[in-house]
């Protein structure tokens, strides 16, 4: 008779797969929480123990830690010095092995958790029996996702040994196990989000793939997008609620869009980004979600063709009726009202998602290098307007301040180098990615003219310092009455200097916001 080992912590079809094993033929061997849960569903179970000859100790701590176990697991079938030993020993062999281990990510993600509770959370017993385990599996098949439960069975009905598939399960096993010890390394090595050093010495990535992509940024390059183990924030928590799969392309604008609206919180005033490419196209405020998106569109309308729109309020009536003739490839916002939604899905291939709360986690941000990884922490949310310092020998208007406050959220998201001319909680022209600074200044002042828009009074956000007075002057002749920046420039009293020249009140923020 078969035998199958089952010991979980994610009880996630369990009972139904030990009932198909069991109605096979299968007898079971379990322990602790796992057996109580089996024996509570009708399902026939043989405690280790009783298999082992020993009883569980120390609470638990020790009770798969035992010769007849792994030898049970790492048993060679076609060897007669093993199939001898085993007889010597009066072990039996185990064809089947069904193990997750302890919930440790979780448990060091709850807030306030104890070192106590995280150390105790470390499974032993369960990474020994799936590493014997994976290492048999041209003998035993190993389960370490529930989610395999299917296709084990599937495989077995068909009384095949599907060698690839007990591979693939094999490797699957390693993947976790390495990446279970990784967690545990980040933790005990204090780069958990709940404190201590964010940068150790290693860092090791887990993901797993969870969609396939029809193609990357180009049809010839395949692609997939990875969700980051134990991390349900971003865009792995993004629920579609129609429209086509997401691209490659798409899933990028889309992170860029959540980027550009998460300066303005759910309960302040509606805004509005507007994103293609990754980079802002337009971004505004009002007092509703339709005229945030109205304020946005008029920034760049031919821009915004096939772009991605974020909100960070619900979608209204009003303002999906604004949406409904314009071509976008997604629509992102924590929830759309009915008739929003109604009209939205008029059109058959734009995707509408529901965005999550933002969870909080200081997540590093990693970028893809030729032979390795930059990692950095994510930049801090908002702004210490406290630090702001006005260094122009005009105050801003409270007007203007106003302005300037909103510009300084709205240029953070924006390709380097990055100029953002704004007035009335609105972008009237955004010059991004450029060389140098002088030229984003010129194509924020041209983009607005091409949309009309007289720039007279309104303020000017920079991403960095201005290196040259040159930038400044080009702002003062196209009627930019006040400017915000981090300063911190060798020439930065020449750059006060054009400022007061030219009457505008300027503020450094002391605080650079690059987006490469």
């Amino acid at each position: 008779m078969a035998r199958a080992l089952i010991s979980v912590s994610d009880k996630t079809g369990l009972v139904e797969f030990a009932s198909g094993l069991s109605q096979r033929g299968w007898s079971i061997l379990s322990t602790g929480g796992t057996a109580r849960a089996l024996k509570a569903a009708g399902v026939p179970v043989t405690e280790v123990s009783e298999m082992t000859g020993h009883p569980e100790i120390m609470d638990g701590r020790v009770k798969t830690l035992h010769p007849a176990v792994h030898a049970g697991l790492l048993g060679r079938r076609n060897h007669p010095g093993d199939a001898e030993e085993m007889g010597r020993q009066g072990y039996e062999l185990i064809d089947l092995l069904v193990v997750n281990l302890y919930p440790f990510r979780e448990t060091v993600a709850r807030p306030g958790v104890s070192d106590a509770d995280a150390i105790e959370n470390i499974d032993i017993g369960g990474p020994a029996m799936l590493r014997s385990a994976a290492k048999n599996h041209e003998r035993v098949w190993v389960i370490v996702d529930p989610s395999d439960y299917q296709r084990v069975t599937a495989a077995l009905d068909g009384a095949d040994n599907d060698v690839a598939l007990r591979r693939e399960l094999a490797a699957k096993v390693y993947a976790h196990t390495s990446a279970y010890d990784g967690a545990i390394t980040a933790y005990l090595t204090g780069s958990t989000p709940s404190g201590g050093e964010l940068l150790p010495s290693g860092i090791r990535l887990d993901l797993d793939r969870l969609q396939s992509l029809r193609y990357g940024e180009n049809p010839d390059q395949r692609a997939a997008f990875y969700q980051e183990r134990g991390n349900s924030s971003g865009l792995p928590s993004l629920r579609q609620l129609h429209g086509k799969e997401l691209s490659f392309n798409n899933l990028l604008d889309v992170d860029g869009a959540l980027l550009a609206i998460s300066s303005w919180g759910r309960d302040e005033t509606a805004a509005c980004a507007i994103v293609k490419h990754t980079t802002p196209c337009g971004i505004a405020i009002g007092s509703t979600p339709a005229e945030a998106y109205r304020k946005a569109l008029s920034t760049d309308a031919t821009s915004a063709f096939g772009s991605v729109v974020a909100f960070n309020r619900e979608v209204t009536e009003e303002c999906a009726l604004l949406l409904r003739p314009n071509f976008v490839e997604a629509i992102v916002a924590p929830a759309f009202v009915d008739r929003a939604l109604e009209i939205l899905q008029e059109k058959k291939n734009v995707r509408l998602l529901i965005s999550a709360p933002d969870t909080g986690r200081e997540d590093l941000d990693y970028k893809r290098v030729r032979g390795g990884f930059l990692v950095q922490t994510r930049p801090a949310a908002g702004s210490d307007e406290a630090e702001w310092k006005v260094v122009s020998e005009r105050q801003p208007t409270a007007e203007e301040e106003a302005d300037l406050r909103f510009a300084w959220r709205a240029v953070a998201p924006v390709k380097s180098n990055a100029i953002l001319i704004a007035r009335g909680g609105v972008t009237l022209g955004i010059g991004a990615g450029q060389m140098s600074r002088v030229d984003s200044s010129r194509i924020a002042v041209m983009k607005a003219g091409d949309n009309g828009f007289d720039l007279a009074g309104a303020v000017l956000a920079s991403d960095a310092f201005f290196p040259f007075r040159d930038g400044v002057d080009a702002a003062a002749e196209a009627g930019v009455r006040a400017i915000i920046h981090p300063g911190g420039s060798v020439r930065d009293p020449e750059i006060i200097e054009a400022a007061n020249e030219h009457g505008i009140a300027m503020i450094f923020t002391g605080r650079r916001t690059f987006r490469h």
